[in-house]
């Protein structure tokens, strides 16, 4: 309560001021009237003390001018009555009786004071003035002492339940007082801790950090802030902790008092430590999630591709110092893809996983082996002192896969092809020794499978055929080659369609209907990409405003746009020119990008999906969680929207209900008031499980297969009639169309 609400409140009580005059002379009630008239105050008069009792039940009067001899009662009874009924009010008796026992039965009563009429009315003024002040202050005093203790009370209960540890210490560093809190989060009652150093509660290694902040003294913008450090649970075999440990961020300041000295001198002496400090477990443990999932690959968990090439950079650097030999192996399994197709992904998942638990016994403690990505596997292999040291770590592998894998209760061989690098002898960096190792690679997979082989010169004639499919990409757009399909985006919860990604196909002459991740990396490389992107971004806006005049209902179309592309200077153009031409409203087009985005000039990047946004062009980051997420991330770029992954979706099953990291990533939209779009739903169950976990808009094979533009027009009008089944029935609606998304 502040101040300015302390004094209206005082005001309040002060004025008006309420007296209450019994006596049954009526002169004598309006002489005291008209003495004790004054602004502020509200008189009553009555003249029986059954009636002066009546209204002292029906309102509050701050004073009763009271006569003893009364027509019904004695004033005295009245008073006594007040007294025993903690009537809030005061008594003044005012009677010609001039008994002393009378005025001291009046004292004794509860009166204030005592008058004899009509001898020492000129003074009743005055002791009305004075009863009148002395029951301000008597309210006043209640009043203050009322809010000290609601205020105490608040405080008490605010520090108990506080979800913070809240404690004090000493000038020795012993706790004088710990909340609730320690016993609930850290298994220490407040009895245990009294007395005993904080260092009870600290992790040994944190103690020399924590010192400074337990014993601080300080109690200004210098004092301890959010300092990260461990705390220890008590040891308690009773008691379910689930870590013996948890993380907190304190802050502290020091508390001091003011001592008498002698000859009236004062001194400010250092009395302790107050500090709080909050559990920041889960979110260290969230961070930790997403910074492991920006280094490692989320089936396997082994290392991702950019933890790989930083190991093999700085093995080659020390191989640089040393004199000795590294090695790059890269290895493709053969005929996986029968799996997938014969027992769907979630069969091939497991035997990715079983494949790379069989890789690791393969190696030294000193290697690292990495999934590439699909069924592609490195290995790096330093302090080689001869390039047949790699031929000895190849050949473990062949004989480790030669025994059988489970894949969906049958026997399954898996069979390998293996490319070795060597440097410095087959490359300068570390791209080209893995460009080296996969041309090796598929060298073997030329020549029958299964085996492997050194990277030689020679090998890179294998590159002529890709040459040529590089030149035929390029009259892809000229010729007409290239088409888009579209996958649905469902709103769960309003059962209708509210978006489509836009699928690129290229219908190659020779090779038939191939999928973006067969051509889309060469067309990245050659420098092609951004025509491939004008032409879908035409299209996809054309297609919108075709649909826009049929009347189609509103929804957005989101396009994939390479990371690459945000290195050009004119991208923000080249984009927003088609909406501009099409007519297209705000918000209809969504850009899609991977988390991999060009990070030499991350404030020009940022500055162009600023200027994106600003042209009604939406952002949303695809494939998220896969790649170097971080809240930083989202935090500093203006994006709309995250995608889940398909990958972490495909985790969702009624065998294996175990959702971290969608959690976390929900948790993370919701964060940062994002839209969120769940990848790969294949299921009922995993529809279920993401729209309970907050998760509404979805796309995948429940849905609907990517399918033609005029594929899409019958499922719209289909959905806008209203018909649930329509949305469900799916798998008719691209029934026709193979697994391609």
């Amino acid at each position: 309560m502040t101040y300015g609400n302390m004094m209206s409140e005082d005001t309040r009580y002060k004025k008006p001021q309420y007296i209450l005059i019994v006596d049954d002379e009526p002169h004598l009630r309006s002489s005291l009237r008209l003495l004790l008239k004054r602004p502020g105050r509200v008189i009553t008069e009555c003249d029986t003390g059954g009636e002066a009792i009546s209204i002292l039940k029906s309102r509050e009067i701050d004073l009763v001018l009271l006569d003893i001899n009364l027509p019904d009662i004695s004033g005295l009874e009245v008073a006594e009555w007040i007294t025993s009924g903690k009537i809030p009010t005061s008594v003044i008796m005012v009677s010609a009786d001039n008994s002393i026992d009378s005025a001291i039965r009046a004292m004794r009563s509860g009166a204030v004071e005592f008058v004899r009429k009509p001898s020492e009315l000129e003074e009743i003024r005055f002791r009305v003035d004075n009863a009148l002040q002395r029951r301000y202050l008597e309210r006043s005093h209640l009043l203050i002492a009322a809010r000290l203790e609601q205020s105490e009370r608040m405080h008490r209960f605010l520090v108990e339940k506080s979800p913070d540890l809240i404690y004090t210490l000493d000038p020795d560093g012993r706790f004088t007082f710990t909340n609730d809190r320690f016993e609930s989060l850290l298994g220490y009652s407040r009895d245990e801790l009294m007395g005993c150093k904080y260092t009870t509660i600290v992790h040994e290694e944190d103690i020399p950090m924590a010192t400074y902040a337990f014993m601080e003294r300080r109690r200004d913008h210098r004092a301890t802030t959010n300092l990260e450090l461990r705390l220890k649970c008590k040891k308690n075999p009773q008691r379910n902790l689930e870590s013996q440990q948890v993380v907190a961020i304190l802050s502290a300041i020091g508390i001091y008092e003011t001592k008498e000295k002698k000859r009236d001198l004062q001194a400010v002496c250092y009395a302790g430590t107050y500090g709080v400090a909050r559990d920041i477990t889960e979110r260290k443990i969230a961070e930790e999630t997403i910074n492991f999932q920006a280094l490692h690959d989320q089936l396997t968990l082994l290392p991702n591709r950019r933890l790989f090439k930083d190991r093999l950079e700085l093995a080659m650097a020390q191989s640089r110092r040393n004199g000795k030999m590294v090695a790059v192996m890269f290895l493709d399994l053969d005929r996986f893809k029968r799996v997938n197709d014969t027992h769907g992904h979630t069969e091939g998942d497991e035997l990715l996983k079983k494949v790379a638990q069989r890789l690791q016994k393969c190696i030294r403690a000193s290697d690292t082996l990495a999934r590439q990505g699909g069924d592609e596997f490195t290995f790096l292999l330093p302090d080689l002192l001869q390039p047949e040291g790699a031929e000895v770590i190849a050949g473990k592998i062949m004989e480790e896969l030669k025994e059988p894998f489970a894949v969906a209760g049958q026997e399954f061989h898996v069979m390998a092809s293996i490319g070795i690098a060597v440097y410095p002898r087959d490359g300068d960096t570390a791209d080209q020794l893995l460009k080296h190792a996969d041309i090796a690679m598929y060298e073997v997979k030329a020549n029958g499978k299964s085996n492997y082989t050194f990277f030689i010169p020679e090998m890179n004639a294998c590159y002529h055929e890709r040459i040529s499919l590089e030149n035929e990409l390029r009259q892809a757009v000229p010729n007409g080659e290239f088409e888009l399909y579209y996958q649905p985006q469902i709103s769960v919860r309003r059962n209708r369609i509210v978006g489509m990604e836009a699928l690129l196909r290229w219908r190659h002459p020779v090779h038939g209907l191939l999928n973006p991740g067969s051509f889309i990396d060469m067309a990245e490389e050659s420098g092609f990409i951004s025509e491939i992107t004008d032409w879908v971004l035409a299209e996809v806006c054309r297609q919108l405003a075709v649909w826009r005049d049929m009347e189609l209902g509103e929804f957005r179309v989101s396009v994939n746009v390479s990371p690459k592309e945000f290195t050009q200077n004119n991208v923000v153009d080249r984009i927003s020119a088609n909406v501009i031409k099409y007519g297209l409203p705000e918000n209809v087009l969504e850009v899609e990008i991977t988390e991999n985005l060009p990070v030499e000039d991350v404030s020009g990047v940022i500055d162009k999906m600023r200027l994106l946004r600003d042209r009604g062009i939406r952002i949303s980051i695809d494939d998220f969680g896969t790649r170097y997420s971080s809240l930083n991330y989202l935090r500093r770029f203006p994006i709309n929207a995250i995608k889940i992954d398909q990958s972490f979706v495909r985790d969702l099953s009624e065998e294996k209900n175990s959702t971290p990291i969608i959690h976390a990533i929900i948790g993370v939209a919701r964060g940062f008031g994002l839209n969120l779009v769940a990848e790969g739903v294949e299921t009922e169950y995993q529809m279920r499980t993401l729209h309970e976990l907050g998760c509404d808009e979805m796309q995948g094979f429940l849905f609907s297969r990517p399918v033609p533009a005029a594929e899409v027009e019958r499922f719209v009008r289909r959905s806008l009639s209203g018909s649930e089944d329509d949305l469900l029935d799916l798998r008719s609606t691209a029934g026709q169309e193979r697994r391609c998304a």
